[in-house]
């Protein structure tokens, strides 16, 4: 209701002048208030006795220059509009006017609907209520004001006493619904309520509802109660609380949020976890902080901040810290880990700055936290082994080919706690310039088609290990460096089908570190030292390229089948490189003879490595094909056109032979192919290697050729299938819905292979963070149809060394997807079988039920390293975000 009332208060006052001089039965009527006369058929005759007399000497007398320009003030300053669809009546004797059916009055924004409404100008109130018919109780009161409204079953008002009873009162405030059946309104900014219902439930007979005798309203602000209780589908529970306080502000406000209690494990005992505190700071960003705390000493901390700027940016900030403690201090088993993680999301509006952009996407922190927190169940990142993160900064130099972009990232391996960072690396490009482009930039022949471009990047990296992170020692082994690259190429039409392309190629590296190797005798070994310092390399290539596109049609009378087209692009390249690794090679003796030696380059650590070694005289073979066919319609008399398939997308084959090379100039055929299959539902992709030189009996190549001329000595096969239960749907509604499924919008879209995560600090519970508030969901009875939903992943790899006979690397497969059970049960999962090693992967499996008003959920995996559960029934709305039951068993953790 908010302030609704106290603009009634007024808005009654305001009408009951009105109402004083309206006719007998108009339908509609506008009327401009004029000021108030006295009536003289009840003027008061005035006792001439009683008359008092007034000293001439006391009285004020008035300013004739200002007189004229003193005016009664208005009693209102808008018009009052009255509807009534079938009467409105004034009755002069009992001083009432009668609104009936359909009875609305508007005043400023105020507008009151109702059945019937009454004035009483004799006793001061208005009284507004339904009508009574055959389909019931119909026309309640209405009353709007702005965007706020409310609904009653009767409202009696004082203007005098600006007071008033409300009967059936049902309004909504944010998204709660509030029921109350008799309500006082002592002043604008206290409501008094009786027997009143709370609720997030838009049904008109509500899924649950909170019950109390009486409450106190404070409209826009907040409502407080006593003894309440829990009441499900109209049956009241054991659950009481002796007062209850509910925030009613439209902001977000700050306030506690209630642990839940843990019973844990007997390695931890029992706890609470997710306790703490919510600061709304302001309308751009918030702020909560959460604990755990568990009876052996574990105990975690999290910080997590949303932020908001609309047209300019948005994003997300959580920090986690946790102290496990596992087994009894003094025994053997005992140990400690203390554990963080760092996420950091940040997108910029693409309105706020069309020529710059800033991003963040942070994942950092030990190697262990997502395998041993005792609060983070998230099952994909368990499952991953890398951390990535990277902050950039880009920005094109307008009028200029210039752009630049700043990244500072991060890769961290949680298997081997290595971690990689770049802090920063900073990347400048140029686009392509045509320097000899003709007038208005055309480019006709090979001068004008001459083009340049220059790319310039630096980079300082850091390779440190989880231990040594956040330490001085990560500083201690960073490298640093620049390269400058710049090409140029043009193409030339050569014997009128074939295209010539040569092309140049230039590079800079600077290194501001090197390496000095010493040989020491005392302790006979190689010592390796790093200094810094400049040093700089450069190399260059030169190269051209031949290609041309050939095209064969076959075509067919009979049949639907109408022609197929093999397009074929050969590609013939040569490359000239120099030996640029011989003028920068440097010996050093490795053992106590003088002429064992080794050779070595000063940038043999450098962040770009050496330079390339050994003369590159080589030319390059490659060969492309595409496959496609065309198709007639089923109905040849229709205007359908002509259906184009891909039967191959793709089928390429790539080697190389060096000129140069003394032996093995064949470099290995790599070859690849890919299809789409079944109306593009079944993706295949296929690549190896095919090698055509032996081994010895080491693996190691020599210079013979395969009897067989090649060895596969890998191969990689891939295969998704994706099948839902709209793809057996004839109408062409499915059709066109199963086409948008495909292009990603769809059920058929593959989902998360391992699965939504479980997070117990998500305090609603739920995988969908967008579905939040109490409404209905509509649904359709399925009758006899199941929707469900498959998703199939075949990988096998392949590998030979020679000697060794060929074996399967990865032979699986991987299913998941889900099953409506009926329009709000739904069960998902994802698994998969491991064919080598004949067992089952990792497997998930969720269960949902939309309650409306209410999410459950229950997540298992059954079984495995993170065997695991975790079930979750509440309220869906934020508002009563912790009524609520969860319960969970995390993973069994393991401190090393």
């Amino acid at each position: 209701m908010q302030s609704n009332l106290s603009y009634l208060l007024l808005f009654c006052c305001f009408f009951f002048i009105k109402l004083s001089f309206s006719q007998d039965i108009p339908t509609k009527k506008k009327i401009e208030i004029p000021s108030v006369k006295k009536d003289t058929l009840i003027a008061k005759k005035i006792d001439s006795l009683g008359i008092v007399k007034r000293d001439s000497l006391l009285a004020k007398k008035t300013d004739t220059i200002n007189s004229d320009s003193i005016k009664p003030k208005e009693s209102i300053d808008d018009i009052i509009t009255h509807i009534a669809k079938d009467y409105t009546i004034q009755d002069a004797k009992n001083k009432t006017v009668t609104l009936y059916n359909e009875a609305n009055i508007t005043y400023t924004d105020i507008d009151l609907k109702a059945g019937i409404i009454i004035i009483d100008y004799k006793n001061n109130t208005l009284f507004a209520k339904g009508i009574v018919d055959s389909t019931g109780y119909t026309q309640r009161p209405n009353f709007k004001q702005g965007n706020q409204e409310s609904e009653q079953d009767s409202l009696l008002y004082n203007f005098k006493s600006k007071r008033a009873l409300i009967y059936g009162l049902k309004t909504q405030q944010g998204e709660m619904f509030t029921y109350g059946e008799k309500t006082k309104r002592v002043n604008d900014s206290t409501i008094y309520i009786r027997k009143i219902r709370f609720t997030t439930s838009d049904k008109e007979n509500p899924d649950y509802y909170i019950t109390t005798n009486k409450a106190k309203l404070v409209p826009g602000k907040k409502i407080i109660v006593g003894t309440s209780n829990l009441v499900l589908a109209d049956v009241p529970t054991p659950l009481f609380l002796p007062f209850a306080y509910f925030p009613m502000s439209e902001k977000s406000v700050s306030g506690f949020l209630i642990p839940a209690f843990d019973t844990g494990s007997s390695s931890r005992g029992i706890g609470f976890q997710n306790g703490g505190y919510y600061f709304a700071i302001n309308d751009y960003v918030d702020l909560t902080l959460l604990g755990d705390a568990y009876s052996n000493g574990s105990w975690g901390v999290r910080m997590s901040s949303n932020y908001n700027k609309r047209y300019k940016f948005n994003g997300t900030f959580s920090f986690n810290f946790e102290n496990n403690i596992n087994g009894i201090r003094g025994f053997d088993d005992f140990s400690r880990a203390n554990n963080f993680n760092v996420r950091w999301s940040h997108n910029q509006d693409s309105k706020a700055s069309p020529n710059s952009r800033f991003t963040a996407s942070v994942n950092l922190g030990s190697s262990r936290f997502f395998r041993e927190s005792l609060n983070q169940f998230n099952v994909s990142q368990s499952q991953n082994n890398t951390f990535n993160s990277s902050i950039n900064y880009s920005k094109n130099f307008v009028g200029t080919p210039f752009n630049m972009a700043v990244t500072a990232s991060h890769q961290q391996n949680t298997n081997t706690e290595s971690i990689i960072m770049t802090l920063p690396s900073l990347t400048l490009n140029m686009n392509r310039i045509y320097p000899f482009a003709g007038k208005n930039g055309v480019k006709k022949n090979p001068i004008q088609k001459l083009g340049f471009n220059y790319n310039m990047q630096g980079q300082y990296l850091i390779n440190t290990t989880d231990d040594e992170f956040f330490t001085s020692k990560m500083f201690e082994t960073a490298r640093a460096g620049v390269q400058h690259k710049t090409s140029t190429n043009t193409n030339i039409k050569a014997f009128r089908y074939f295209t010539l392309s040569p092309s140049a190629n230039y590079e800079e590296t600077w290194h501001f570190d090197y390496v000095q190797k010493t040989y020491d005798q005392t302790n006979n070994e190689v010592v390796t030292d790093t200094l810094r310092g400049f040093k700089s390399y450069r190399e260059y290539n030169l190269g051209v390229s031949l290609s041309t596109n050939i095209y064969g049609d076959f075509s067919f009378s009979k049949g639907r089948l109408k022609a197929i087209r093999h397009t074929f692009r050969p590609t013939i390249s040569y490359t000239y490189r120099p030996d640029f690794q011989d003028r920068y090679l440097q010996q050093v003796q490795q053992s106590a003879d003088p002429l064992d030696v080794i050779d070595y380059t000063v940038f043999d650590n450098g962040i770009y490595g050496r330079p390339s070694g050994g003369l590159s005289n080589s030319i390059g073979i490659s060969l492309n094909n595409v496959l496609e066919a065309k198709i007639a319609p089923k109905d040849p008399d229709s205007d359908e056109e002509d259906e184009k398939i891909m039967i191959l997308n793709n089928l390429n084959f790539n080697t190389a032979y060096n000129i140069a090379a003394d032996s093995l100039r064949w470099s290995n055929v790599t070859f690849s192919a890919g299809t789409r299959l079944f109306k593009d539902k079944l993706a295949v992709n296929f690549n190896g290697s095919l090698d055509p030189y032996q081994v010895n009996e080491n693996g190691v190549r020599i210079d013979k050729f395969n009897p067989g001329i090649f060895r596969l000595s890998n191969a990689n096969l891939t295969a998704n299938y994706s099948i839902s239960s709209k793809d057996f749907e004839k109408d062409s509604k499915n059709k066109s819905a199963n086409q948008e499924s495909r292009n990603g919008n769809g059920a058929n879209n593959p989902p998360d292979t391992m699965g939504a995560d479980i997070d117990p600090t998500n305090r609603f519970g739920r995988q969908d963070a967008n579905d939040v508030g109490g409404g209905t969901k509509e649904t359709e009875l399925y009758n006899s149809k199941i929707p469900w939903t498959l998703n199939l992943v075949y990988a096998a790899t392949y590998r030979n060394n020679g000697v060794d006979p060929g074996e399967i690397g990865v032979h699986t497969l991987g299913f998941s997807g889900n099953i409506e059970l009926s329009p709000k049960w739904k069960v998902g999962y994802s698994s998969g079988y491991d064919v080598k090693n004949g067992a089952f992967s990792f497997s998930r499996f969720n269960f949902t039920r939309d309650l409306d008003s209410w999410q459950f959920n229950f997540n298992w995996v059954p079984f495995g390293s993170n065997s695991s559960y975790t079930f979750f029934i509440g309220v869906k709305s934020s508002t009563l975000a912790d009524l609520k039951w969860d319960k969970n068993k995390p993973p069994d953790r393991l401190l090393f």
